[in-house]
């Protein structure tokens, strides 16, 4: 497809990367940016922490335009995705990571409101976390269908020659 904008998915989760269990919400991102016309390979499932921020980087040094995290959002003490990326943003987005948790409290998830994900551009590359259960990504995705193509094209300027 021309036209077609490279994107990655990190999963942040300990257990999955540990093998302990298999990761759900990694390939139904995949699948939601495939159908949105985005290039995607296999999600990189990683541990929280330090090893998130490595994987976006090198998502973004690999040219992606587009990185979807998933996990690492909440309140526990390995929740640390927000602050693996916040580094690497040179600006943030608010208004994405605030629409995600409105819609969820829009449709009845009272614990949308403890999502501490972010949105941002790490150079021509908007990033975006989103929550780790299967809700909260399948909320995230409702979001950012109607602008996520316009936001991955107005970082480079597409729109304003």
């Amino acid at each position: 497809m021309t036209g077609q904008l490279l994107a990655a998915v990190v999963v942040a989760s300990n257990r999955a990367a540990a093998g302990v269990y298999d990761d759900a919400t990694g390939p139904v991102i995949v699948d939601w940016l495939v159908e949105q016309g985005f290039a995607c390979d296999a999600p990189a499932v990683v541990p929280d922490g330090d090893p998130v921020g490595e994987a976006i980087r090198a998502a973004v040094d690999a040219g992606a335009r587009v990185v979807l995290t998933t996990g690492g959002t909440g309140l526990t003490p390995t929740d640390r995705t927000p602050e693996a990326t916040r580094p690497l943003l040179d600006r943030e987005v608010p208004g994405i990571a605030e629409a995600i948790r409105a819609y969820g409290l829009q449709a009845g998830v009272p614990t949308a409101m403890l999502s501490r994900g972010l949105a941002g551009v790490a150079g021509q590359c908007l990033v975006v976390n989103l929550p780790g259960s299967r809700g909260g990504v399948r909320d995230a995705l409702a979001v950012l269908g109607p602008v996520l193509r316009h936001a991955a094209e107005q970082v480079v300027g597409s729109d304003h020659p």
